[in-house]
Parts: structure tokens; sequence; C-alpha cells
């Protein structure tokens, strides 16, 4: 069997948590069958062992110069047909986002192919993104609707993602499979980290985040939660790259009036990642939409307890007082009363955290997904 998966984030161009998730699983199905990749041409071509990678752009050649943000979505549209002008021999497409779904739909129409979607997210669920969009967003959503509709079988990465699938789409409980995202254990694993705490200037104790700079990830939540936490505590952003320039607008104003913030503005490599993890007293995910959260169980991989909001996936990663503590969303000071726990009890913080490793090992691994995929591939073949 072959696979043909369409993604526009992958190495070395990953800012989140899709493109994670097309990395490796694209490692671990490429361990069981032939795995082929089209993705967008960024950076450097990768070398993944078993992976045929190729790489498209958009080639939208417009008279004019029209709204930068439709301009975005209609180039994403670009890339989509020029993956499929090329001809697919794989027995399954599968699309990971709005960014490729509408490829997806071609495929299957053009070619033959069984279509499978992961859903990382929706963009009905999704409204700031009109913000990023403008009204790029009604294409954006028409993309994700017409791809997903043409699947002979979608992924929900969480329970939540699923019951969400069909409240926005009318397709059938009996076509949507929940499949989790993992995590490479080998990769995260509990070490010291203290190099990269220096190479950062970070002062500990401190209060870990990595994430888009997002609305959906209530990292100004976070900030606030921080005026209720023991002093001496810093916060440790690791921001990648922001939706628009109004919200790195918005933080660095807030950021202003603190001194208890290190704000690292480039995505982490993966070293001084793994590092940070580890000495983080606590790793905090405030977000206020958030389909799954591989972050965190990159998190508990290296031994550090979470401190999260009970929103989407999270609840099916996160095992509230076991492995961390679970929080509403949108409430700070209910946050910085959690974060504090922790803080303040490095002993629970210590026992969570090998809890959560424990429970990584258990039900997160690539490989465990990966045979999941396949199973569901078989089943349409």
């Amino acid at each position: 069997m072959k696979a043909s998966v369409f993604t526009w984030e992958y190495p070395p161009a990953i800012y989140g948590g899709a493109g994670v998730h097309a990395k490796y699983i694209t490692m671990a199905l490429a361990k069981l069958i032939k795995v082929e990749v089209r993705t967008l041409d960024i950076g450097a071509p990768p070398e993944i062992e078993g992976v045929n990678v190729l790489r498209y752009q958009s080639t939208l050649r417009g008279l004019a110069t029209g709204d930068p943000r439709i301009i975005k979505a209609l180039q994403v549209l670009s890339f989509n047909m020029n993956m499929v002008a090329d001809p697919i021999d794989a027995a399954i497409v599968h699309t990971h986002t709005w960014y490729t779904n509408f490829a997806g739909a071609m495929a299957k129409r053009i070619y033959g192919a069984k279509l499978v979607a992961t859903v990382h997210s929706l963009e009905p669920l999704r409204p700031w993104k009109r913000e990023q969009l403008g009204a790029g967003y009604e294409l954006s959503s028409w993309m994700e609707r017409e791809g997903l509709l043409a699947c002979d079988a979608v992924v929900a990465v969480s329970r939540d993602m699923k019951a969400d699938i069909q409240k926005a789409y009318p397709i059938p409980a009996s076509r949507v499979a929940v499949i989790h995202n993992g995590v490479d254990p080998q990769k995260y694993y509990p070490r010291d980290g203290l190099e990269s705490v220096a190479k950062f200037s970070i002062r500990k104790p401190y209060v870990f985040f990595v994430g888009r700079l997002s609305r959906q990830k209530g990292i100004f939540d976070l900030l606030n939660a921080m005026d209720g936490v023991p002093e001496g505590t810093t916060l440790v952003l690791a921001t990648g790259k922001p939706d628009t320039p109004e919200i790195e607008d918005d933080l660095r104003a807030a950021l202003k009036l603190r001194n208890d913030v290190v704000w690292i503005r480039e995505m982490l490599e993966d070293h001084d990642l793994v590092n940070l993890y580890n000495e983080a007293a606590v790793f905090a995910c405030p977000s206020v939409y958030e389909p799954f959260g591989i972050i965190n169980l990159e998190a508990m991989a290296c031994e550090t307890p979470v401190v999260a909001t009970r929103v989407g996936g999270i609840k099916e990663v996160v095992v509230d007082e076991e492995t961390g503590l679970l929080v509403p969303p949108s409430e700070p000071a209910k946050l910085a009363h959690a974060i504090t726990r922790i803080v303040e009890d490095p002993t629970t913080g210590t026992t969570m955290g090998k809890a959560g490793r424990r429970h990584v090992l258990r039900q997160f691994t690539w490989d465990r997904i990966a045979a999941k995929t396949l199973e569901l591939y078989r089943s349409l073949t």
C-alpha cells in the first residue's frame, strides 16, 4: 500500500501541532507502507528515511495588488492545484488542515484515490481567523468544507473534535474515527537542561509556554495569571509565528509593564526546546480552543507537570490531579492558583511529572498512532 500525505507544514517549515503531527506520523507510517509527502517548497529539502518528499510552490499571478489577506488564501488555493497537477498513484490520499483539504477532494475526483483527512482544528470554530485572513476566511472555510465532505474517512484528533466535526458538517459518525496525536518519547525525555536555561538568561523557577502567537492560545490570560503566582517566578514565552502583526504588537505592549517574562520570539531548536521543558517548574497551556495540544504530551514526556485549560482534546491528554491540573478557560485567577500549587509544592510537581511520562508511554507513541492509522487505511481499500 502507498499513501500520499498532503501537508502545508513539513520539515524544515514547522510552526504548529499539525506540522509536528505530519512529520512524525509519516516517519512512523514509513516503517509499515510506502509514504509520499506533498508539501510547500520552503527551506532546505528534508531527508527523512523512507519518505519521498515532493515540494510545490504557489504560482498565483494577479495583475493588481489586492488585499494581502485575501491573496494569502488564494495562494493556498493555487498551491493545492499544483499538488494535484502531478499524477498520483497512491491508494490513499491523506490531507491535513484547510491548507490541503481541497487538494484532497480534487485528487479523489481526478485519480480515484480513497480520501482521508485528519482534522486538527475547524475553521467555523476559529472566528478570530477573520483578523488574519479577512474575506479570505470565507475561502479557507469553503476549502475545508469541500475537502472534508469529499472524504471516505475523517480522523478526529480527540473525541471533542469528533463531536465538533459533526456539529459543523453533515458527516456521519460512522465516517469519523478518533485517533489521537502522539509524541516521540526518545526525543522528549527527562534530562538536564540547564545549558539552555543559561543560554536564554532564565531565572528559576519558571512557567513555560510554547505555542503559536494566536488569540486561540490564551497567552494574555497567562500573562494576567502571573500577577497571582509566587513572587520570583518567571514566565518563559516561546512563541512562533504571530497570526497577525496586531497580536504581536499587543503582546509587546503588555510586556513593557513587566520584568518577570522572558520572550523567545523564534521557534526553538529541538535541543533547547527539550531542555526548557525539563527545567520548567510547570508547563502552561491556557488555550481557549485546543482540539488536541501535542505540546502537553511533549512536556509530559519530559516529566514536567502540566497546568492546562479544560477544553477540547486537552481533557483526553492531561489527567487532572494525576499528570497535572485542569482549569476553566479564560479564568486567570484559577490558572494562577493551579500554577501556584505546583510551584510551591515541587514534590507534587515531580510526582505528576513522572505519572505524565508513564501515561505517554502507555497511550501516545507515534508507532501506536501509525498502527491505528494503517488499520483505517486498510478498511477503505
